[in-house]
């Protein structure tokens, strides 16, 4: 390369590429180093008299750049194919000159053959720099430093297109997936405010199902009475003072109705108090319904052109009846729950859902009286489809009687629609069969935590049952013995050791024979469970195992051909046989009527059992070939026996040993749970079905069929269905 060439290039390149620049001075870049640039250079700019020729060759190229870059602005032709060049726009914000902070602070000489050719820049007018000014070999060194300490600048991200889900862009390769925050820690639950002494609260609801059932009959009397007036005017025999008297009949149908309504107010406090909570409630559209009706028989009389139809006073008053009778049999349910939960702060035993299904565990009854004042599916339905229904009765009552020109019939429109509406059913889709539960697990010495309580229970519809539930104390017997060699204090020691380190249902059984023959705990160490139905252990240095015949057999036990026990119970020592008993367990009536329920209710039992004998054969020998049991792995057997010593939510309470309670406890909460959502789905139905019915007559002023009488019947049959579903509640 020629000297004038040469200086050509480091002109060009020195607004650029300052790397290009340090490896241009003199030709090569072995000929300078940094630190001889430095040394050199340090003190001197252009005007060094040791460079003259270099600086008058940069002068005299300076003024021969301009009219280059203005033929460059213009469109150039394409370039030669045998010439390959590359198109590089200035950024518009950077002025020239611009250092390149990524070159290295040392680069090699490139070879001849790979000498980078000229670069065709191309910019717009507006972007054109000012004529270059000479720039001093100090400046450029001070660049190249700080662009080498300087740390390099992150590259801008660019933001990327939406991909909708079918765009057909492929997602790129080298798009960067960054892991999700780490979710944030739950916030710990507040503590609960101090429950109040369930003594109290029983008492509470004791007096207050008097107060609920005293007014009950009375009003029971007076509706049955306006019942029968009703009949006889539609059975077309005239009654003196009665038939055809509208001032008669509207007042006196007036005051009975309101002397029910003070009968029950019990109602009208309850409905309008879950107003003002923003409820509507059975209880709110009955009370609308009688107040409708009430309003409608004070101004039958002096309305004019209103229909000659009777109020549905009759109606409205049944329908306080049975909403007051389901607020009595739902405090009657919680007086039972409660009252059985205020016999011992400490009970036995207590319910509740783990994943696996119900456990027995030990606990206090603290957190019982919130989880039965909890809402139950029974409100959260009723909260949902009732203000609909509220909504749409006065919306067809509008259109029954405003709409067909009879503005006189609104209020007998009204009352109509929701009477029909508020069904006799509603106020006893949860009481009623919530009372006849409670009522039966009292007898059994057991109480269940309202309809949240039941719906924990039986969610998984499984049962963890343990040695003691299937066999308890006094089942489990000793049919003899034979020893081998070692005396009986030691054998019996042994055994029983073993038998309280796995805590099978075993232990009950040695305690009593290690107490007669004078023996004493020894101390286990490495003790093991195994899969074949046995444990081991070191007792003084010596391995002991105990467990069935197979499990000896597969650790290389030798036992005696003429033993043939299916529940026998064997011991070894440094394996050699030492002991065998004779194990024999019984069948309880409880447990069998236990395990018949469950199956009837549909409830699995998940045996979690340590006692190698406890099988699902021994199971269907004692207790019948129909019963049907899950015996999973030992892992699980003993995570699962395990969880009855832990603590949990009281959904259950059991003052009673057995497995019969337990079994009771669960059956019968899983039958109330699907009698209840049943009784609701047909409660709503028949409120909604009666509501379309009567707005069809009402708009057609079918007036003989939209009869008082004739929709006191509809509602009573309605109930029929929510009877037989809460009789068949306590019916394990």
């Amino acid at each position: 390369m020629s000297q004038k060439k040469k200086e050509q290039h480091w002109a060009s390149t020195s607004r650029y590429d300052t790397g290009e620049l340090l490896r241009d001075l003199d030709g090569s870049a072995d000929a300078y180093s940094l630190e001889e640039i430095l040394a050199e250079y340090g003190h001197g700019g252009l005007e060094d008299p040791t460079r003259p020729e270099e600086q008058k060759a940069m002068a005299e190229t300076e003024p021969t750049q301009e009219p280059v870059r203005e033929e460059k602005a213009a469109p150039a032709p394409k370039p030669a194919p045998e010439q390959p060049r590359w198109e590089t726009k200035a950024p518009e914000q950077e002025p020239l000159p611009q250092e390149n902070p990524e070159e290295p602070e040392e680069a090699e000489e490139p070879q001849e053959e790979e000498r980078v050719p000229d670069l065709e820049i191309i910019l717009p007018e507006e972007a054109l720099p000012r004529p270059p000014r000479p720039i001093s070999v100090e400046e450029v060194v001070g660049r190249t430093v700080e662009s080498l300490m300087a740390e390099p600048e992150p590259l801008k991200e660019k933001k990327q297109r939406r991909r909708f889900l079918f765009s057909r862009r492929p997602m790129m390769d080298t798009e960067e997936f960054y892991d999700s925050a780490a979710p944030e820690p739950e916030p710990e639950p507040e503590p609960l405010e101090p429950e109040p002494p369930l003594t109290e609260v029983a008492d509470s609801y004791r007096e207050l199902r008097g107060k609920l059932g005293r007014p009950l009959p009375w009003a029971v009397l007076v509706t049955l009475v306006m019942a029968a007036l009703m009949a006889l005017d539609y059975s077309g025999l005239e009654v003196p003072l009665w038939t055809g008297q509208v001032m008669v009949q509207s007042m006196t149908l007036l005051v009975m109705e309101l002397m029910v309504c003070f009968l029950c107010r019990a109602v009208f406090w309850r409905g309008f108090h879950a107003l003002f909570r923003k409820r509507v409630t059975p209880a709110l559209l009955v009370s609308l319904a009688a107040v409708t009706t009430v309003a409608d028989c004070a101004t039958r009389p002096f309305l004019e052109g209103r229909c000659q139809a009777l109020p549905f006073s009759a109606v409205a008053a049944m329908g306080l009846c049975f909403a007051l009778w389901g607020c009595r049999r739902e405090t009657a349910g919680l007086y039972e729950c409660y009252r059985t939960a205020a016999m011992d702060d400490e009970p036995p035993y207590l319910v509740t859902d783990t994943p696996e299904g119900a456990c027995k565990q030990h606990g206090t009854v603290e957190g019982f009286f919130y989880m039965a004042e909890s809402e139950s599916i029974y409100a959260r339905h009723m909260a949902v489809m009732l203000p609909v229904i509220l909504t749409a009765t006065v919306v067809f009552a509008l259109l029954a009687s405003v709409g067909q020109r009879r503005g006189a019939d609104f209020l007998w429109c009204w009352s109509a629609l929701l009477t029909a509406a508020a069904g006799f059913a509603l106020p006893l889709a949860y009481s009623l069969p919530f009372s006849r539960l409670a009522k039966r697990l009292h007898k059994s010495g057991a109480a269940v935590a309202g309809y949240a309580g039941a719906e924990r229970v039986c969610r998984k519809r499984a049962m963890i049952l343990t040695d003691s539930d299937l066999f308890p104390p006094g089942t489990v017997t000793l049919n003899g013995m034979k020893l081998f060699g070692e005396q009986l204090s030691k054998v019996v020691s042994y055994a029983d050791s073993l038998a309280r380190a796995s805590g099978s249902g075993l232990v009950r059984l040695f305690d009593g024979l290690m107490s007669s023959e004078g023996g004493h705990t020894e101390p286990v160490e490495d003790f093991s469970f195994y899969e074949a139905g046995g444990v081991s252990g070191t007792i003084h240095g010596e391995t002991v195992l105990l467990g069935t015949a197979s499990f000896l057999r597969k650790m290389d036990v030798r036992l005696p051909g003429n033993i043939n026990l299916r529940t026998g119970v064997y011991l070894a020592v440094d394996r050699q046989l030492v002991a065998v008993f004779a194990v024999k367990y019984l069948a309880s009536e409880n447990v069998e009527w236990a395990l018949k329920s469950m199956k009837r209710g549909r409830i699995t039992p998940i045996l979690a059992v340590r006692d190698g004998n406890l099988t699902p054969a021994l199971i269907k020998r004692k207790f019948g070939g129909r019963v049907k049991v899950v015996y999973p792995e030992l892992s699980a057997r003993l995570a699962l026996s395990e969880q009855e010593t832990g603590t949990g939510r009281p959904d259950a309470l059991l003052f009673r040993e057995g497995l019969m309670p337990y079994a009771e406890a669960v059956a019968g909460s899983r039958r109330y749970a699907k009698t209840a959502r049943r009784c609701t789905f047909l409660s709503v139905l028949g409120s909604v079905a009666g509501l379309i019915l009567a707005f069809y007559l009402s708009f057609s002023a079918a007036y003989a069929l939209l009869t008082p009488l004739a929709l006191l019947v509809f509602l009573l049959l309605w109930t029929v269905p929510v009877f037989l579903l809460s009789g068949w509640v306590d019916r394990f």
